[in-house]
């Protein structure tokens, strides 16, 4: 009996043990879901709780983004001097930064110069003239380090180190800056929320510089605001907490845009007369370029302008118009000349001088480069002497626009253009886009169908690469008129204004080229022309609105008739600059 009764206790107790575990079970699952929802929160909150992967090197900052990522070679300091890669230069600095192994040298770029720095010498060539620094290229484990310390007027950059930190900072000159006080002792949080870790700490009356995007807005989250601080560290402070907000840099434009579209037109001339005598305002436009510029053999540039030349220049500025004279290859006869004076920097350097010297002797706003027929092997060279070119005409405020062809033609018409290099490096691009059929032509067809025309942007936007804001589509004042006679074809320009319909022919609208097509005989001849009028230019015009491109250039003055250049206000929105004169 006695043993029942243990049992019967042990049982009891067993049960009682039951009903205590369960509710404890449970509050251990509570405390540790809390404690891993807790570890959550930390991580997702303050992740600089884990390990920062750069904290062992030197951090790049570049315009208040840390890149120490895509950084490609280590940092050097080196007695104050900072020195970044080639690769790191070209990377983010100059893209078309050149090393010349076989010269012993580098050919860089900026926005406003041309350098050459040699290997071994503290001397350097910068847009044509010697200069010394203090510092020469630095070659280590075959990797060459530049100077960046002693290259901040070329880059027009300012560069700082901060051992606090081990971060160095760049700063884009050209750039807006705006700073603030800090009105209190506190930290810079990584992430905008008070339970985010510190990642530097300011006094009070420390200036911050307040980070902003790409289009000049501050980096906000709700009442937080991205700053860098002294030490180059990136970071959030509440914007109740800054004071004194200042302006600390205004965003430098070396070069004035064209407000709105471009409206071009080329005046060409020949070299064996003088320029043309205008007068009053033309409606429409806002950019002339007159032939005033040949170049030779040698490099030289043959200069037409004379007392009438200077005249066409103070009309143009009276009226408001931009100048971009054009400099042409047209006279040099083969090319082979055109091919050595790209051959080399020295050959190309030498061209350079001269037509920045022609620019600034005449006073003009731009040039505009019209080189055409070039061997296909002389396509980088060419691209060469626009990027050296574009920062000599940015550092006197000029505009560099460049004429090319039609994508995917022949080797010397159109595969001589790299045509996404010279559109980053010039400020415009020009697609000529006319003789679709020109004078060699074996069938009769149109000059500049809208259907090709359309094409063609689409393989510049999109194969070539060129920004829509850089290109300037070239529409034609002229047209072909086609003669075919027992299977000989021959054709004749005819200009916009001459084009006639001889009486008893009808002219049909062709949807595909938005042009008025006319067929008839004469005789044992047949006559064909596909018509350049207003309803066709107003076509190529709805293109360049269609896709937002930069403007238009019209080839050429003279050609056209009286009625279009209203057309063309309308279409691309140009105002009456002589109203501002």
């Amino acid at each position: 009996m006695e043993n029942n009764k243990k049992k019967k206790m042990v049982k009891n107790f067993e049960k009682k043990e039951t009903k205590i575990n369960v509710p404890r079970l449970i509050l251990r699952i509570v405390i540790v879901a809390l404690a891993l929802l807790l570890l959550l929160f930390i991580i997702k909150i303050a992740p600089n709780y884990t390990k920062d992967e750069f904290a062992d090197r030197i951090n790049l900052v570049i315009n208040n983004n840390n890149i120490t990522r895509n950084v490609k070679s280590e940092i050097i300091i080196d007695d104050n001097t900072i020195y970044l890669s080639t690769d790191d230069v070209k990377n983010f600095f100059d893209e078309f930064l050149l090393v010349e192994k076989e010269n012993d040298r580098i050919i860089t770029t900026s926005n406003t110069k041309t350098v050459v720095i040699p290997f071994n010498s503290n001397t350097i060539y910068v847009s044509g003239a010697n200069i010394d620094i203090e510092h020469k290229l630095l070659i280590k484990d075959n990797i060459i380090y530049m100077p960046m310390t002693d290259l901040t007027d070329i880059y027009n950059i300012e560069i700082k180190y901060s051992s606090n930190s081990n971060i160095v900072t760049i700063d884009s000159l050209n750039r807006k800056a705006e700073q603030a006080l800090s009105s209190k002792k506190m930290g810079v949080k990584y992430k905008a929320t008070v339970f985010s870790k510190d990642v530097d700490k300011v006094e009070r009356g420390d200036t911050l510089i307040i980070v902003q995007d790409k289009e000049g807005k501050d980096v906000t989250v709700d009442d937080w605001i991205l700053v860098r601080t002294k030490n180059g560290e990136l970071g959030y402070v509440k914007q109740k907490d800054l004071s004194n907000r200042t302006v600390a840099r205004e965003e430098l434009n070396q070069v004035e845009k064209i407000e709105g579209k471009v409206s071009l037109v080329w005046d060409y001339y020949s070299q064996y007369v003088t320029a043309p005598v205008r007068d009053g305002y033309i409606e429409g436009l806002n950019v002339v370029s007159p032939s005033f510029y040949e170049i030779s053999a040698s490099g030289d540039v043959d200069a037409n302008i004379g007392t009438s030349g200077k005249e066409y220049i103070e009309w143009a500025h009276a009226n408001g118009y931009k100048v971009w004279p054009m400099v042409k290859n047209s006279e040099l006869g083969d090319l082979d000349a055109m091919s050595k004076i790209l051959s080399s920097f020295e050959t190309r350097a030498y061209l350079i001088e001269n037509i920045v010297k022609e620019a600034v002797n005449a006073k003009v706003d731009g040039i505009n480069i019209d080189f055409e027929e070039m061997y296909q092997s002389d396509k980088d060279n060419f691209s060469r002497f626009i990027i050296e070119l574009a920062p000599r005409l940015h550092e006197l405020g000029l505009t560099l626009s460049v004429d090319v062809t039609a994508p995917d033609g022949s080797e010397t018409w159109s595969l001589c253009y790299d045509r996404n290099t010279i559109a980053k490096a010039a400020d415009y691009i020009i697609f000529m886009a006319y003789d679709q059929n020109g004078v060699s032509s074996a069938k009769a067809g149109t000059v500049a169908g809208a259907d090709w025309v359309e094409l063609n942007i689409k393989k510049f936007l999109g194969q070539e690469g060129v920004e829509k804001d850089k290109l300037i589509l070239g529409i034609p004042f002229y047209t072909r008129l086609w003669k075919e006679t027992d299977g000989t074809l021959t054709s004749s320009v005819v200009n916009m204004r001459s084009v006639t319909v001889p009486d008893g022919v009808e002219k049909v609208w062709d949807e595909d080229t938005k042009q008025y097509y006319m067929e008839y005989t004469r005789g044992d001849a047949t006559y064909k022309m596909w018509i350049e009028d207003e309803e066709s230019i107003k076509a190529k015009l709805d293109l360049i609105n269609k896709y937002e491109l930069a403007g238009a250039g019209f080839w050429s003055k003279d050609r056209e008739s009286n009625t279009i250049w209203n057309i063309v206000a309308e279409e691309l929105q140009i105002k009456n600059n002589s109203e501002n004169n």
